[in-house]
């Protein structure tokens, strides 16, 4: 039993002082110490550099990674103050770097429009770095000042000349002891989020270099949010090759909006606060769809595209096939928390659904043919959403752990528990067989597939309900689908593609991720979606019982195995012939090559594939969800040119371990 305090006075108060607070609960303010808060420190300081660009400062940006592992954002902006800040006696440029809410988007005279909180975000990245560099480049000098764990080591260094009229440096290295998990910086995360701000900012460049690799690619899209739609467009089907585009100033709030369509079923939604990403949309999403489904609505009924008797087209009829940017731009953002996925401005709702009213409108009625093509997919959605009303309500599983609907074919674990169930999709009987014999039956449950499922990429919701083999997998997962989906009702925490290691196994996977992709991406992002990876190879040594088997998962690894064993037979005195089979030489009698799961017997499939402590298995990540998209348009759309193309350019490189998105 612990101890009770009997004194509780002010010395039991503990008083965080400076950057403490940060470095005590830094997830409170980048979100993790984990991937996603490492490269959230590059977002905070770069984003400053966006900043300067919004506001017209300036039109440059270079990223560095740099070889010693830390990172330099580099910008020909204004370059942070440097005079003595009235308050803290000390300069402004280390003011802004060590104390938290001191920055240039608090007061009237920093920025009418920002990003975040120029003070939180580069006082945060001080204090989980081992060493922070500043230079400053004013009146052609050089401000130069460091710091180490969010401290300074020395006072503001200033020298004659600079390397250009004006701008600011950061670098910084983020600290081990915060970021465990890792502290080396992705490449492609750093390309990719220049990328998305060179959209989102007309006529800034934005350079990315690694040193460690040599890397570097530039960013310039004249286009702007324009150009963004394009690109997420890109291997679709179009309805039309115009893009709607509209930029209006709405009292203090810029609204800007792109959009076109897409012979697609999905949404591509993109919405933007200050160049922020909000995943989780807002008040600028909420009134962009206000205004969408209106106009729409309203053009419809007045050119006699819905009957008088037909219901209104709802919002999911109308963002099928939709690709949309929205980027709203406010002087006082109102965010929730210091990531930033919502934007909670009640008034932006009114301003943007007025642009939207007002723009597209006329867009509609100067544009006929497109508008007739808009309204009329709208209204297929709208009768495929009516037909598959009914095949829905069969296929959603109710009290799903009680093992109502389940699917016949499902071969069920006992255990209740979710976070211990496995759930082993396998192609064929034969495969299904031996993995219902040598399973786990209290956490393992097996479902065969029957040849390859229905192609989602080119189906709307009622033909997928159709098809038997998807149906039993959402009865079988227990989440539901469409309006009715909900992740809190998945039976299994590990879902397994079990296919065969050969091109009919991988087309079997890549069918399923689809599924997942299109329909439960939420399901993927939360980890639950693996890959197993069956062995290629049999190594056998022996007969009869003391016959002993070493498995080999890829050609790579049979080709290393083989290699040491001739080697080390050879230190030891063997004699080995040259002559013989290399599977000989290296002291197996036999070499056997599964061409599938089928070939296996029962227990070589647990022992192989299935059981916890020897199996491999490869979880499905999204990484970058516009580059899944692209991925899945092209291999699974119906541009046969395109999947070509990225087929042939990629079929020698391939690698399984790989197939993060």
């Amino acid at each position: 039993m612990a101890e009770k305090a009997e004194n509780y006075d002010s010395s039991e108060i503990r008083v965080l002082e400076g950057l403490e607070p940060v470095r005590l609960r830094p997830g409170m303010y980048i979100g993790s110490t984990g991937y996603d808060g490492l490269h959230h420190l590059i977002k905070e300081i770069a984003d400053n550099s966006i900043d300067e660009a919004i506001a017209g400062f300036a039109n440059r940006i270079e990223i560095t990674i740099l070889k010693d592992g830390g990172v330099r954002v580099d910008d020909n902006g204004r370059g942070i103050p440097v005079d003595i800040h009235p308050k803290t006696k000390k300069s402004t440029l280390e003011t802004v770097l060590t104390v938290l809410h001191a920055g240039g988007k608090f007061g009237d005279g920093g920025y009418k429009v920002s990003s975040g909180l120029h003070g939180v975000g580069s006082s945060v990245v001080n204090a989980l770095s081992t060493h922070m560099v500043a230079e400053v480049y004013r009146d052609d000098k050089t401000h130069h000042i460091e710091f180490d764990v969010g401290k300074p080591t020395m006072e503001l260094k200033v020298t004659s000349g600079a390397p250009r009229e004006h701008g600011t440096s950061i670098t910084f290295y983020p600290d081990p002891n915060i970021f465990k998990e890792t502290t080396t910086f992705d490449y492609n995360w750093v390309a990719s989020y220049a990328r998305h701000q060179a959209y989102l900012t007309k006529g800034i460049l934005i350079i990315v270099k690694d040193e460690r690799t040599g890397a570097s690619e530039s960013f310039y899209f004249e286009g702007g949010i324009k150009s963004y739609v394009k690109r997420l467009n890109q291997g679709k089907e179009l309805l039309s090759d115009d893009i709607f585009y509209v930029e209006k100033q709405v009292q203090e709030a810029g609204i800007e909006i792109a959009l076109q369509y897409n012979d697609t079923y999905a949404e591509i939604m993109k919405p933007f606060a200050n160049n922020v990403l909000t995943p989780d949309g807002g008040m600028h999403v909420i009134g962009f769809r206000t205004g969408l489904n209106r106009v729409i609505n309203d053009y419809a009924r007045k050119n006699g595209l819905l009957k008088e008797k037909e219901d209104n087209l709802t919002g999911d009829d109308i963002k099928e096939g939709l690709t949309a940017v929205i980027l709203v731009k406010l002087p006082d953002p109102q965010f929730e928390g210091q990531t930033k996925n919502k934007l909670g401005n009640p008034e932006v709702r009114g301003y943007v659904d007025k642009v939207m009213t007002e723009y597209f409108g006329y867009y509609l009625e100067e544009n006929p043919a497109i508008a007739k093509k808009i309204v009329g997919k709208a209204t297929l959605a709208a009768r495929a959403r009516k037909a598959a009303r009914a095949a829905r309500d069969n296929v959603i599983r109710k009290g799903a752990f009680e093992g109502l609907n389940l699917p016949s074919k499902l071969a069920d674990c006992s255990s209740r528990n979710a976070e211990d169930c496995e759930l082993f999709i396998v192609e064929g009987n034969s495969a299904a067989g031996s993995a219902k014999e040598g399973r786990d039956s209290k956490i393992q449950a097996i479902l065969p597939l029957r040849g390859k499922v229905l192609n989602t990429e080119r189906a709307r919701l009622d033909k997928m309900l159709a098809n038997a083999e998807l149906v039993s997998l959402i009865k079988g997962l227990g989440v539901g689908i469409g309006d009715q989906f909900n992740i809190d009702g998945l039976r299994y925490h590990k879902i397994v593609f079990m296919t065969d290691a050969d091109v009919d196994g991988s087309h079997i996977s890549t069918l399923l991720l689809t599924f997942f992709f299109r329909y439960m991406p939420e399901v993927i992002k939360a980890g639950h979606v693996y890959l197993a990876k069956p062995p290629l190879f049999g190594l056998i040594k022996g007969t009869g019982n003391s016959r002993k088997i070493d498995y080999i998962y890829d050609e790579e690894a049979l080709e290393r195995t083989l290699t040491e064993k001739i080697e080390e037979r050879k230190k030891q005195g063997v004699k080995v012939n040259p002559e013989d089979e290399r599977f000989k030489q290296a002291g197996y009698t036999a070499q056997q090559r599964f061409k599938g799961l089928g070939e296996m017997d029962a227990s070589q499939l647990w022992e192989t594939t299935m059981k916890p402590e020897n199996r491999v298995l490869i979880r499905v990540n999204i990484e970058d969800a516009e580059k899944a998209d692209a991925i899945f348009s092209k291999l699974m759309g119906d541009q046969a040119e395109l999947r070509k193309n990225f087929i042939q350019s990629r079929a020698a490189s391939v690698d399984l371990d790989d197939l993060d998105f």
